[in-house]
């Protein structure tokens, strides 16, 4: 019976001769066609990756470009302020922009003021809500809650912002204005709620992903110590996870300081000097976008608007890179 189980070599000899193993799928050798498609699959996606960072460095350098022009015929110190003669001869320092007046000023800490003044606030309302939201996501809700809850916020965040805009100046400004009756029924505060409506999913979404990457072992040894379920998460999960939860709240700051359609609806777009949230006021996305498309090209105008970018971008390139920062200690922590 064994002899029907050997194979022999015909001509050669007599001696058994085992069968050759069978060749398994992952030692199965590549055709062609399929190397072919690897290989162009290969180039498409790397040649879509080099074309991205090349489209984006060609917008920086035209933006550095065109900004700088502006130091050609604007002094430094006007996009500060501007020295006026009073009628005793003396000069006085006018915080103003006015670009289209027949003696010029181009300052931007109006500008500077009105960006900080509505997205310190709407950062702050969100950063309450938003972890607030992220901790009952992470450490609190059912399972079956989460599934539906989380996405939910990820597409809140997809609302166009325009929208959100247009609701801040229907029903927002009546609301505010019949309960708060502020000084200006378009004003700071009002963009500053319609800025949380965006800057909230973005926090609570990253202060989620921040709590589930904290090892699971810390909470059990929490709760092996008698800690309740609240002490666990106020005194053991969020120490451990603020690195996370301050970088969320960096980068929902960024987002507002960039938006704009929220701010040029809602602000009043009056270049005021001022520090009271009811008030109008004008932020620097706001001012590129009412004015960019009647500006003459080439003008001083024209160059100051895109200094005003130059300025928000080192803004937000800086708050980003920090949040990036804090982002990767975080990683590295969490590997040890």
């Amino acid at each position: 019976m064994n002899d029907l189980n050997k194979t022999y070599d015909v001509g050669k000899s007599d001696s058994p001769v085992l069968e050759e193993p069978a060749i398994s799928n992952f030692g199965k050798k590549i055709s062609l066609s399929t190397r072919i498609k690897e290989k162009l699959l290969y180039y498409f996606f790397a040649l879509n990756g080099i074309m991205a960072v090349v489209f984006i460095a060609l917008i920086f350098i035209f933006l550095f470009k065109e900004g700088f022009k502006a130091l050609d015929h604007i002094h430094v110190s006007d996009f500060i302020y501007y020295n006026q003669q009073q009628a005793n001869n003396t000069l006085q320092k006018v915080y103003e922009w006015y670009p289209t007046s027949s003696i010029e000023r181009y300052s931007l800490i109006p500008l500077i003021l009105g960006s900080l003044l509505t997205a310190i606030p709407a950062t702050i309302i969100s950063t309450i809500f938003g972890i607030a939201a992220g901790i009952y996501l992470a450490e609190i809700a059912h399972p079956k809650v989460r599934e539906f809850l989380k996405p939910a916020i990820e597409l809140f965040a997809g609302i166009p912002t325009v929208v959100l805009g247009f609701l801040m100046l229907v029903v927002g400004a009546t609301l505010i204005n019949d309960f708060l009756n502020p000084a200006n029924r378009l004003n700071a505060f009002l963009a500053s709620l319609g800025l949380s409506f965006v800057i909230i999913p973005i926090i609570a979404s990253l202060t989620e992903d921040s709590l589930h990457s904290i090892p699971n072992e810390l909470r059990m040894a929490s709760y092996g110590l008698g800690a309740t379920k609240w002490q666990t998460i106020s005194r053991v999960i969020l120490p451990a996870a603020f690195s996370g939860v301050s970088a969320s709240v960096i980068l929902g700051f960024g987002r507002a300081i960039g938006e704009t359609m929220i701010v040029l609806m809602a602000a009043g777009n009056a270049a005021n000097l001022t520090t009271d949230l009811f008030r109008s006021v004008r932020t620097m996305t706001a001012t590129i976008a009412a004015e960019m498309g009647e500006v003459s090209q080439g003008s001083n105008h024209y160059y100051a608007l895109f200094f005003i970018g130059i300025v928000l971008f080192t803004i937000t390139f800086f708050l980003n890179l920090i949040a990036e920062v804090i982002i990767n200690k975080m990683r590295k922590k969490n590997r040890l």
